[in-house]
């Protein structure tokens, strides 16, 4: 028996108790479960890598590009721009206001001593007696 060699057949019989059949079972069960759990467990982590991988292109392309000019403007900024040009036209209109408006001190206090001036003038005429009927 020492060097006889082991012969197998299909109408080879083997018997094994009930116990170890069904730890047999079993222990297949849980390395399946247990590996499809780690494949798909890789395949989200695979997927999530993928997706970070091109929203992190996408943030490049526009932090390149954006400050450029390249991608355009949100709406956001083309009303702020529109605001700007706005309020430019506010400020220059009275700008030229307020350039029109510097000569008018000196004409108010020109016309103040112009008109003391006439009131001393007609009272002297009242006084001396010009004006007297």
């Amino acid at each position: 028996m020492a060097n006889k060699p082991l012969t197998i057949s299909e109408e080879a019989k083997v018997q094994m108790p009930m116990k170890t059949v069904a730890s047999l079972i079993a222990l297949v069960a849980i390395g399946t479960w247990a590996y499809f759990g780690l494949h798909e467990t890789l395949n989200a982590h695979s997927t999530k890598i993928e997706l970070m991988q091109k929203d992190l292109e996408q943030n490049s392309e526009f932090r390149i590009k954006y400050p450029r000019g390249e991608l355009g403007q949100s709406s956001g900024e083309a009303e702020l721009f529109m605001l700007v040009e706005h309020m430019s036209g506010l400020i220059e209109s009275m700008d030229e206001e307020l350039k029109g408006m510097r000569n008018n001190k000196i004409n108010i206090d020109f016309l103040k001593e112009q008109v003391s001036k006439l009131q001393v003038d007609v009272e002297k005429l009242i006084r001396n007696g010009n004006g007297e009927h």
